[in-house]
């Protein structure tokens, strides 16, 4: 058996060419995210943001949006990405989340999910997503013989799509911007974080954090102080990250591929 350590060494392997990827002789990308429009994302992710001059991807659930859409609004006005993260936030019914498991779901029920989640937040907030993160990270619907990818239905839909728990960073100009790796920082310290951002450093790629709850660390929160330290440190130009939306990174990258 092949040691995951080693696949784990190869993604820090430097890129060909890396410095002229990124703009303005940045040497890799970063990308903040956070799933679910949890009521902490408003109630503290709001000013905390504002404060900090930062923009994330808010992966949002309309459900969710419907009861903070004053707060969700300020978030669109102050330049904050919102994603799609489907209407009822499906995964393996093993998990026991949302209304039906993937196991449950065909192809035409998923498109029709994700098709009314992106009309309700345009209705709600007056913007549609681009960006699309998996629920659970999970990109399978059936069970058994008849089990399907639905990554084909995000690519044609949106212009990129997430994962979650993943264990590397991007590579730049490989990357499928329809299966792009999350790293979750929820429950991390800044060292952590700076352990994960100097891999991607020293390798040119673009790493996608993942959060949901934002306050005091703890689990599936990610630490308000840990994320001010983070943003110090990524503000910091002699530490060579460029920072911005998923949106907005994934269509540099499209640039920069000639696609």
């Amino acid at each position: 058996m092949i040691d995951r350590r080693f696949f784990l060494s190869l993604a820090a392997a430097p890129l060909a060419g890396q410095d002229a990827i990124w703009p303005n002789g940045k040497r890799a990308a970063v990308s903040l995210s956070f799933d679910d429009a949890r009521a902490s994302q408003i109630d503290t992710g709001l000013a905390l943001f504002e404060d900090l001059g930062f923009r994330a991807t808010w992966y949002v659930l309309p459900r969710a949006v419907e009861k903070q859409v004053a707060g969700w609004k300020r978030m669109v006005e102050m330049g904050q990405e919102i994603g799609n993260h489907s209407l009822t936030h499906p995964c393996t019914v093993n998990y026991g989340i949302g209304s039906q498991g993937l196991e449950a779901f065909t192809l035409a029920g998923m498109a029709a999910n994700l098709e009314e989640a992106n009309s309700q937040i345009r209705e709600l907030l007056g913007v549609t997503p681009r960006s699309f993160a998996y629920p659970c990270g999970q990109k399978f619907i059936g069970r058994g013989s008849e089990t399907r990818s639905y990554v084909p239905l995000v690519a044609e839909k949106f212009r990129s799509g997430r994962g979650y728990l993943d264990e590397a960073a991007n590579k730049p100009l490989d990357c499928d911007f329809a299966q792009l790796l999350g790293t979750a920082f929820d429950d991390m310290d800044f060292a952590t974080m700076r352990g994960h951002l100097e891999k991607a450093r020293a390798s040119g790629r673009w790493i996608l954090f993942c959060g949901h709850e934002i306050g005091a660390r703890k689990y599936q929160t990610t630490d308000v102080g840990a994320l001010r330290e983070l943003a110090a440190y990524l503000k910091d130009p002699a530490q060579g990250f460029w920072t911005d939306t998923v949106g907005t990174i994934a269509e540099h990258l499209r640039r920069r591929r000639g696609e």
